[in-house]
């Protein structure tokens, strides 16, 4: 199986963890990467405008949505750098490539250190 294979796909649950009535606007947070309070917010605000089309999409998303199998079932991957790529993927692939950067000039150091002529003389000092 391929390393691609193995990554699972983003699906749209609902949250029983994080919900207040059903779960909706957390999995819907939790799947576009927004803020939980923001998406209650305009749910609420929603509510106001248009009551019935929200009560109508509300509790259609609660029978059609099935609910996430709770912490056993989410993924081992780290929640917040999968919302940091949800929000702003240019700038966490930008951070994670200098991050990568950093990385290969400290190996780069470390391996000139290890075939130097220094390493062997430490090599030596300490082996007396």
């Amino acid at each position: 199986m391929s390393e691609y294979n193995a990554i699972p796909r983003r699906r749209f649950y609902r949250d029983r963890d994080r919900a207040m009535v059903a779960g909706v606007c957390a999995g819907l947070a939790d799947y576009f990467g927004f803020n939980l309070r923001v998406t209650r917010f305009l749910a609420f605000i929603s509510l106001v405008m248009a009551t019935p089309i929200t009560l109508l999409v509300y509790f259609a998303t609660v029978f059609l949505v099935p609910a996430a199998s709770g912490p056993s079932g989410r993924q081992s991957y780290d929640a917040e750098f999968r919302k940091a790529v949800r929000s702003d993927p240019g700038q966490t692939l930008s951070d994670v490539k200098r991050r990568f950067q950093s990385l290969d000039s400290r190996l780069a150091r470390l391996e000139r250190y290890v075939t130097s002529p220094r390493f062997n003389l430490d090599q030596e000092f300490r082996n007396l």
